[in-house]
């Protein structure tokens, strides 16, 4: 394990500098000691590992997974349980975006089982609608009470909606490519029909939430068609698929030309940070598989863009009938 750990370290020092030399400045140990080190002859101690892990930014995970072909570390975010841990939230998500906004060639891929986050977190009902549904499955306080989305919206703290807007913002700074279905709206619709049938959202209200859902299907669709995010900084693309054949999860990957990462979701805002290289590999390959037995939307022709679009429309709009129609279906 230690001479693996040496080696991925090594793998992180400049070209012009001597390894041996380095770790011995490092561990302020003579160049003999550190030879032995990196050559496995001396084991490191836990306090020599710690300090080579500062030095190097690399967790202490990595002793236990670099080598391994079956043994991952994943790194969780913090889990939002109330208004001010979703606040939190959105902040850790941000500062993992962030530094891709400083990589030309950063790229991230969006397998998308519902609409992905960069697209529902603006100014509008959805955006506020969506708090109030992950908050109600997180919270159980929140869960267990009665209130109704109508009411929980006058008290939203301003702090959490910027920083739900701050999260959305930095996505114009990198490369996107996102891979859609037919049902990649379905989970977002049927959360609106099951808080609305339970009493938990007006009828306005609710309508109001299909409409602006309807406007990011249009904006996606204008997006697609132009490959570009709306607002995007510099030449940053936005590529869309239709993919038919395989489910799709929400898992984001995150590729840079050193390296890639991915977050894959087991809860509702749960998800596990994955840098190990060989699954991160794993992940990337399969889903170039998986673009490459879909349609770039941008490229597929009018006729299949607009008939899978209006598809989608036409969910929103049956949706919409349905609350609707509620009124009528009742008996007295």
């Amino acid at each position: 394990m230690q001479e693996q750990f040496m080696k991925y370290l090594k793998a992180k020092t400049q070209d012009n500098t001597s390894f041996v030399e380095e770790i011995a400045s490092v561990l302020d140990i003579g160049y003999d000691a550190a030879y032995r080190r990196i050559n496995n002859k001396t084991n490191l101690s836990l306090e020599e590992s710690v300090i080579l892990a500062r030095h190097y930014k690399v967790s202490l995970n990595k002793l236990f997974e670099v080598g391994s072909p079956n043994t991952i570390i994943a790194e969780l975010p913090p889990q939002p349980k109330d208004e001010l841990g979703l606040e939190m939230f959105f902040k850790v998500s941000l500062s993992n975006i962030l530094p891709l906004t400083q990589l030309k060639s950063s790229e991230m891929i969006y397998s998308a089982k519902d609409i992905p986050l960069f697209h529902t977190l603006n100014d509008s009902l959805l955006t506020r609608y969506k708090m109030y549904v992950w908050l109600k499955d997180v919270n159980s306080e929140m869960a267990e009470s009665k209130i109704t989305f109508d009411e929980w919206i006058k008290n939203i703290p301003e702090s959490l909606l910027q920083s739900a807007y701050d999260l959305a913002n930095v996505y114009k700074y990198v490369n996107i490519t996102s891979i859609w279905n037919e049902t990649t709206l379905t989970g977002s619709l049927q959360q609106v029909l099951y808080y609305f049938e339970a009493g938990l959202v007006s009828k306005d209200l609710a309508i109001k939430v299909c409409e602006d859902i309807d406007t990011i299907v249009d904006k996606v669709e204008q997006q697609t068609i132009k490959q570009s995010l709306s607002g995007a900084k510099s030449e940053k693309y936005y590529h869309l698929y239709r993919c038919d054949l395989h489910t799709l999860h929400n898992t984001i990957m995150v590729a840079t030309k050193d390296k890639k990462v991915f977050f894959a979701p087991f809860t509702v805002l749960t998800y596990m940070k994955v840098e190990h290289p060989e699954t991160c590999n794993l992940m990337y390959d399969f889903l170039q598989k998986m673009m490459r037995n879909s349609k770039l939307l941008a490229t597929a022709g009018e006729r299949d863009r607009t008939l899978f679009f209006n598809k989608i429309h036409q969910k929103i709009q049956i949706t919409k009938e349905r609350i609707k129609m509620d009124d009528k279906m009742a008996f007295i």
